[in-house]
């Protein structure tokens, strides 16, 4: 959460994040953000305070997919600065590393190339941290590439599922958290 009161815009994109119970299955609370895409002014508000704290620590910004990439490719246009996809397993044409982690809901692999230049200062962004495993997996997998992780930054925290304390060794930043 930001260390100020809300602004007027963040408030009212924290209230355009849907709450859709029992998706993608049973006894998940799935957090909807494309209402919050749909608002310009929310959605810019967003993506500001996401990179805030992050200013001038960073060299490319990694987007975690599906959503963290509508998210990071905002980020990263609104600093300048590049964009590197962290994707789902078999998407990428030449994958450098892939790594297996764990879902509140199941398992699943990632993927990035390793193309960045040498030392190049990565912020990591994602939609939501729950239990913290693709976060984790991504910053361990850009660490085993050679580049410095300077922080994640996240949309949406679900206090209380452990992803925090997975990623504890990083300074993380949460826009909203439950």
């Amino acid at each position: 959460m930001p260390s100020n009161a809300l602004t007027p815009a963040l408030a009212r994109a924290e209230k355009l994040i849907r709450e859709i119970p029992d998706y993608p299955s049973p006894g998940i609370l799935f957090r909807d953000i494309t209402p919050l895409l749909a608002d310009g002014e929310a959605y810019k508000a967003t993506i500001e305070e996401l990179i805030a704290p992050f200013e001038g620590q960073y060299d490319v910004i990694a987007g975690l997919e599906a959503r963290g990439f509508l998210l990071a490719s905002a980020a990263a246009y609104a600093s300048g600065k590049g964009l590197v996809p962290v994707r789902k397993a078999g998407k990428l044409p030449q994958p450098a590393m892939s790594i297996d982690y764990s879902l509140e809901y199941g398992t699943a692999t990632i993927e990035m190339h390793a193309d960045l230049e040498p030392g190049a200062r990565v912020l990591v962004i994602d939609d939501v941290l729950a239990t913290g495993g693709t976060v984790a997996a991504t910053l361990e997998m850009l660490e085993h590439l050679g580049y410095p992780v300077c922080g994640t930054a996240v949309l949406f925290e679900i206090a209380g599922l452990g992803g925090r304390e997975r990623v504890s060794d990083h300074k993380l930043h949460t826009v909203f958290s439950s």
